[in-house]
C-alpha cells in the first residue's frame, strides 16, 4: 500500500511514509474506538429493553458509569495520539521537505534554473509543498485508516448479518468508485488551473521587474488588460474545476447516504418476515450513524488528492534533476584553466564545438568574439556553473567534473556585468565575498575597489542600506561593490564578463583601476566586446560559431591579414570615430 509508487505519487520522504502509516494506524483505532461508543450504547438499550420487556433488573448504574468514563479516556488518548500522528509529525515532514529542496536546489547546476521558468519555481517550492502539506496532515492518514477500520468493521457486519450488511455498506464502494473515475478530469482541471495561476504569476512578476520601461513606453493600460485577462481567466478555470469535482464530491456522499435508506428498508422486511427483531436493526442503524463518518472528510478533501499529485510531480522534477556532485577535496597543481575538445549543447542547440586553449596562471587571457559565439558560456563552464557535455576542462590538472562545485569555487572570484546586490548594507553585500570577514577586511577590500569615493557620501557610509539590488547605487558604484567582493575573497582565479561594458568613460577608468589591483599575480579570465578593453591582455581567445578561430598576443592578431580581433578592432575603431 505504501510502496515507492505510493512515496512518489505524493512526494513523501522515507519519514513521512512512516509518520503515514502511523496516522493510519492511529486513525483505524480511533475509528474503532469510537464504534465501541457505538457498542456501549447498544448494550444500554438493550437492557433497558430487557427490563420492558420481561422485568430484568437494570444494571447498577456505576456500571454504565465506569463504561462511559472508559470510553471518554480511551477516546481522548487514542484521539491524541492520531492528532500528534496525522498533525504533529507530518509538521516535522514539510521541515524536512523544504530543507531538502532548499539542499537539492544548492547542488544543481546553474543551467536547470536557466531552463525553469521563476515564478514557476518559487509556485513549486512555496504553493505545491503548502498544498502537499494539506494533504499529508488531513487526508492520507484519514482515507486509508478509514479504509482498514471500515474493511474491518464490515467483515464484523457481515459474519453478524450479511444482508443487513450489504444494504448498509453497498454505497461506501460506488461512491469512490465514481470519484475515482472522476480522477482524470480533475487531473486535467488541475493542471489548467496551475497553466493559468502561472501565467498570472508571470504577468505579476512582469509588471514589477519592468515598471520604469511601461511607463516611459505609455503601455500601462496595455499591460493592465493583458494582466487583468490573465486573472478573469484563472478564475474561470478555478471555478470550472471545483464546479466539476463538487459534484462528483456531492454525487458520491448521496450515493453512500442511501445505505441508511436501504438499512432501514432491508431491515424493516426482515422483522416483519421474522428472521431479525427490533434491536438487530437498531444496532446496525447505530453502525451507519459512524460508519460514514470517517469518510466525511476524505470526501470533502479526495480532490484535493488528485489535485495533489500534480503539486508531487513537479516537486519530484526537483528531485529527479541531474545534480552537480563531486569530491570534496581540491589539491591543483597551479590554477592553470585548460580547455580541451569542450562540446556543449543548451537545449539541444549546440553553443561550443571542440573548443581548446589554456588560461595560464598569472596572465591574463581575453575571450572575445561577435556576440552568441560562446564567450560567456566558457567563463562559466570555467567555474562548473554548468557541466559540459564533451571534452574535459582542467584547472591545474584536475578535471573540474570530478570536484563539488562549491569547494572548486572557493578558488574563484567572478565579476560580472550585472551584478547582484541584496537589500542590505554596503559592508554587508561586499562582506558576502568571505563568509565571517571582520570589519577591517572588509574596509581593506572596499578602499582597494575605491568604494571610499562614493561610500563617504551616503548617510550612514559603509551601514547605509542600498535597496534592492543597489537600486540606490549608480551602474559605476555596484560595480565597484563587485569588485570589493572579489578582491576580499582573494581567490586565485579570477572571471570577468563585460566587467565595464556599460559604464561610461569617468566610471570605467575608476573600476579599471580597481581591477587592476584584483587581477595581479592571478589567473584571469576575461570576456568583452570592446576590443580596447583587452588590449592589455597577455593572450587573446577569438571564438567564432563556437569554436576557436584564432588565438595569440593582441600585437600578433592586429598585424595578422584576415584577423577576425584585427576586423572587430577596425570596426570599434571606425564606429567611435562616428559616435556623439
Amino acid at each position: 500500500m505504501f510502496g515507492k509508487e505510493f512515496q512518489r505519487k505524493y512526494a513523501l520522504t522515507d519519514q513521512g511514509i512512516k509518520n503515514t502509516k502511523k496516522g493510519t494506524f492511529w486513525t483505524v483505532v480511533v475509528n474503532l474506538v469510537v464504534m465501541g461508543g457505538m457498542g456501549i450504547l447498544y448494550f444500554m438499550m438493550m437492557k433497558f429493553m430487557d427490563t420492558l420487556t420481561s422485568d430484568a433488573p437494570l444494571p447498577k448504574a456505576f456500571v454504565f458509569i465506569i463504561l462511559v468514563l472508559a470510553f471518554i479516556a480511551l477516546s481522548l488518548i487514542t484521539h491524541l495520539q492520531q492528532y500528534r500522528a496525522t498533525y504533529g509529525l507530518v509538521y516535522g515532514e514539510v521541515k524536512a521537505v523544504r530543507l531538502s529542496i532548499a539542499e537539492r536546489l544548492r547542488k544543481l547546476p546553474l543551467g536547470y534554473f536557466g531552463k525553469r521558468d521563476l515564478a514557476d519555481l518559487t509556485e513549486t517550492i512555496m504553493g505545491d509543498v503548502n498544498r502537499l502539506e494539506h494533504v499529508w496532515s488531513h487526508c492520507l492518514g484519514y482515507l486509508y485508516g478509514s479504509y482498514i477500520s471500515t474493511a474491518i468493521i464490515a467483515i464484523m457486519l457481515l459474519c453478524y448479518n450479511w444482508k443487513l450488511a450489504l444494504a448498509c455498506l453497498w454505497g461506501v464502494p460506488v461512491a469512490f468508485a465514481l470519484l475515482f473515475g472522476s480522477r482524470k478530469l480533475a487531473k486535467k482541471n488541475s493542471e489548467v488551473t496551475k497553466e493559468a495561476g502561472l501565467r498570472v504569476s508571470d504577468g505579476i512578476q512582469e509588471m514589477l521587474e519592468n515598471i520604469r520601461e511601461i511607463r516611459a513606453t505609455n503601455q500601462e493600460g496595455r499591460f493592465l488588460d493583458d494582466l487583468n485577462g490573465k486573472i478573469d481567466h484563472h478564475e474561470k478555470t478555478m471555478i470550472k474545476g471545483e464546479l466539476s469535482t463538487g459534484i462528483f464530491v456531492n454525487a458520491a456522499s448521496v450515493i453512500m447516504r442511501l445505505g441508511v435508506a436501504t438499512t432501514i428498508l432491508t431491515g424493516t422486511s426482515l422483522i416483519l418476515s421474522g428472521k431479525i427483531d427490533f434491536m438487530m436493526l437498531f444496532m446496525f442503524l447505530l453502525v451507519i450513524t459512524r460508519i460514514y463518518a470517517p469518510f466525511d472528510q476524505a470526501l470533502a478533501l479526495i480532490a484535493e488528492m488528485f489535485m495533489s499529485q500534480i503539486a508531487a510531480s513537479r516537486l519530484m522534477e526537483i528531485y529527479d534533476a541531474k545534480t552537480a556532485e563531486g569530491e570534496d577535496n581540491f589539491a591543483p597543481d597551479g590554477h592553470d584553466i585548460v580547455f580541451e575538445n569542450v562540446g556543449f549543447a543548451y537545449d539541444n542547440e549546440q553553443v561550443l564545438r571542440g573548443v581548446s586553449f589554456t588560461a595560464k596562471e598569472g596572465e591574463v587571457t581575453a575571450l572575445v568574439g561577435p556576440s552568441g559565439s560562446g564567450k560567456s558560456t566558457c567563463a562559466r563552464l570555467a567555474a562548473r556553473l554548468w557541466d559540459i557535455d564533451e571534452g574535459e576542462i582542467r584547472v591545474g590538472g584536475v578535471d573540474i567534473s570530478s570536484v563539488d562545485p562549491e569547494v572548486l569555487l572557493t578558488d574563484y572570484s567572478m565579476v560580472f556585468q550585472d551584478v547582484v546586490l541584496f537589500d542590505d548594507t554596503v559592508m554587508e553585500n561586499i562582506r558576502l565575498g568571505k563568509h565571517g570577514a571582520s570589519d577591517e577586511e572588509v574596509l581593506a577590500a572596499a578602499k582597494a575597489a575605491n568604494c571610499d569615493e562614493f561610500v563617504s557620501k551616503l548617510p550612514d557610509g559603509y551601514s547605509t542600506p542600498i535597496g534592492e539590488n543597489g537600486a540606490k547605487l549608480s551602474g559605476g558604484e555596484r560595480q565597484r561593490i563587485s569588485i570589493a567582493r572579489a578582491l576580499l575573497k582573494n581567490a586565485p582565479i579570477v572571471l570577468l564578463d563585460e566587467a565595464t561594458a556599460s559604464l561610461d568613460v569617468e566610471n570605467e577608468t575608476k573600476v579599471q583601476r580597481a581591477l587592476s589591483r584584483l587581477l595581479s599575480g592571478r589567473t584571469v579570465l576575461v570576456i568583452a566586446h570592446r576590443m580596447r578593453t583587452v588590449e592589455a591582455a597577455d593572450h587573446i581567445v577569438v571564438l567564432a560559431d563556437g569554436k576557436v578561430a584564432e588565438e595569440g598576443r593582441p600585437e600578433e592578431l592586429l598585424q595578422k591579414d584576415g584577423s577576425i580581433f584585427r576586423h572587430m578592432t577596425e570596426l570599434q575603431t571606425a564606429s567611435a570615430g562616428w559616435s556623439i
